[in-house]
């Protein structure tokens, strides 16, 4: 089998980068919607901090909108990891064991984040439960915000590894690649000093609004303009991204006469 066999048979089952970029954009599309639907179907709209028992009246008023945000919950599970691996494919080629990072810290996320679903279905089977005090469905709720907060710090550190990975690319050549090189840490960032502000702070209630909008503002611009810059590649608009040095060494290369 000569080089150029396998050069060709490798390329056949391997998924380029444009498709990766196609399976991420995809994800990111479903998961802004699932998101919006889930979280403030399942925890938003019922969790009162302190109101237990207002928690719980409205956990079962609104019992079938609580049941579709956890089948909203568990598809973002599922679509994170789809994420994760398009990503991987997508930005293996700038540097394989950061991509693959990357890759792991956001399974390791996604783990968190299905684990703690388990909550999400306790507060329910409490809440319907006559002899279960009102005070244990607002437990199983708010134990599963902290849960899936301490999960984003994973997903923090995936977005600074996204952003390290773009800044090591030819991707930073450009306006997009260059601005989601440092929006996308500063995310992550953020996501991480809210999950141990959250575990460190007593009077954490006190901040949360301003920790709010530390975490929410650079990760939406971020996420989005991630998401846009994705379907830039998917539609080919937007060059794959590649190693700097590769091109770099490309561009030196003298051009053949003859």
């Amino acid at each position: 089998m000569t080089a150029n066999t396998t050069r060709t048979t490798t390329q056949a089952t391997t998924t380029s980068p444009r498709a990766g970029a196609r399976w991420a954009f995809a994800g990111y599309a479903a998961i802004f919607v699932l998101a919006i639907f889930g979280n403030f179907l399942a925890v938003g709209a019922v969790l009162q901090p302190e109101d237990a028992a207002a928690t719980r009246a409205d956990l079962l008023a609104g019992e079938t909108a609580y049941r579709l945000g956890e089948l909203a919950f568990l598809a973002i599970f599922v679509v994170d990891v789809a994420i994760a691996w398009a990503l991987h494919v997508l930005l293996r080629g700038v540097h394989a064991d950061l991509s693959l990072l990357a890759a792991w810290a956001r399974l390791t996320y996604t783990v968190v984040l299905g684990s703690a679903l388990v909550l999400l279905h306790v507060a329910l089977l409490l809440a319907r439960d006559p002899e279960a005090a009102d005070e244990h469905v607002l437990l199983a709720l708010q134990a599963f915000d902290h849960a899936w907060v301490l999960g984003l710090a994973a997903f923090g550190l995936h977005l600074v590894l996204l952003g390290v990975l773009l800044a090591r690319s030819t991707a930073r050549s450009t306006r997009a690649g260059a601005f989601l090189a440092v929006v996308l840490p500063v995310a992550g960032a953020a996501y991480v000093a809210d999950a141990v502000a959250r575990t460190l702070l007593v009077d954490y209630a006190a901040h949360a609004d301003l920790f709010l909008a530390v975490v929410a503002v650079p990760s939406v611009v971020g996420e989005l303009g991630l998401t846009f810059w994705l379907l830039g590649v998917a539609l080919g608009r937007v060059a794959a991204p590649l190693p700097r040095a590769a091109a770099v060494d490309a561009a030196r290369e003298p051009t053949p006469v003859g």
